[in-house]
């Protein structure tokens, strides 16, 4: 599912921006921008994000993106913020290591995260993530490494099978994967709408229910750009550098997502009082307390005008001065490989 990380429509600080940034107000009241603090956009796609924490207080951003494109489109709004803005052209996993480089280490007071490819990458066809545009099958976000179309011409029906079902949770895997290897035999599958005919022919789909290559292009964006790893490791990142009382604000698209939010923010915020086999001493600190019960949503007022925003929820917690976890079970956060017995 696509993320909204869009700008106003117009806006004097950094020129026109095309999307409509999601869950908008509810990032700003759970990040709570204060004079003087210093907040990390990790996800800046076309700074809607940001120029609503500019304008809440009178304070500095660090905003991050992997996408070349999108760092190049914010250099309008760099130059316009009198100096609050830097951006960062980097992955939002490297959270801990810009700011080591900034010197802000412990010293940060907000990070919020806006999971999943954005607005803009999605509705530009030579991006690659769109069923509904023809464009190379690429989906890279950084544009480097391997690509969808690579993942496609080499993984066996096996691999093809998992990943589709583990990111996608596409329960006729199996049957994609088969249609894939038969496709690919007769020639290399290189376009978005010719791998979406293909998973047509075996998904079928009411007129109101998602396209169905949906699941599939979904797994393989993920996979191609490892984002469900990249989120565990910014969620260990963002609690290794908020100051106490900093916040982190999440906002996810899918149920992978927010599963491993939800995971990680529930582990941090309750005390574990270790077991018959672990002495308390050892025990893991409360390095995070709850701001938001539950996963917020948008109401209908947003709905309305953002239709992006239905399948989207925020998360939240803030800092306490309890040291961070150790970073070892960034495995437990992950969707398991599946068994095949659960695949069709």
């Amino acid at each position: 599912m696509m993320a909204g990380r869009g700008g106003s429509e117009t806006d004097a600080a950094g020129g026109p921006a095309r999307h409509l940034p999601v869950l908008l107000a509810e990032v700003v009241t759970h990040l709570a921008p204060e004079d003087g603090g210093v907040y990390v956009d990790g996800t800046f796609g076309a700074g809607g994000y940001t120029r609503a924490i500019l304008a809440a207080a009178d304070c500095r951003v660090i905003a991050i993106d992997r996408d070349p494109t999108a760092i190049a489109g914010g250099q309008a709004m760099v130059e316009a913020s009198a100096g609050r803005l830097t951006l960062v052209h980097e992955r939002f996993s490297e959270l801990e290591e810009v700011a080591e480089r900034l010197d802000l280490t412990g010293r940060i007071d907000g990070v919020v995260l806006d999971i999943g490819v954005s607005s803009m990458q999605i509705d530009e066809g030579e991006r690659g993530f769109s069923f509904r545009r023809d464009g190379p099958l690429d989906m890279r976000m950084s544009k480097e490494g391997p690509s969808a179309a690579d993942l496609v011409a080499t993984l066996s029906e096996t691999d093809l099978a998992n990943l589709i079902y583990r990111f996608g949770e596409e329960r006729h895997s199996r049957a994609v994967a088969r249609a894939i290897l038969a496709a690919r035999q007769v020639e290399p599958i290189t376009r978005t709408l010719q791998l979406a005919d293909i998973v047509a022919k075996v998904v079928w789909a009411k007129p109101h229910e998602p396209h169905p290559a949906t699941r599939t292009f979904q797994a393989l964006r993920i996979a191609v750009n490892d984002e469900l790893g990249e989120l565990a490791r910014a969620l260990t990142a963002a609690e290794r550098v908020l100051k106490p009382g900093g916040r982190l604000v999440v906002v996810t698209f899918h149920s992978l997502e927010d599963r491993i939010v939800k995971t990680f923010l529930a582990n941090r915020a309750k005390a574990n009082a270790g077991s018959r086999h672990l002495p308390l001493a050892v025990s893991a600190p409360t390095s995070f307390r709850l701001v938001a019960r539950g996963a917020v949503e948008a109401g209908e007022a947003e709905l309305a005008v953002n239709p992006r925003a239905r399948s989207a929820k925020l998360r939240a917690g803030e800092r306490t001065e309890a040291p961070a976890h150790a970073p070892g079970d960034l495995a437990s956060l992950l969707p398991p490989t599946p068994d095949a017995k659960s695949r069709r």
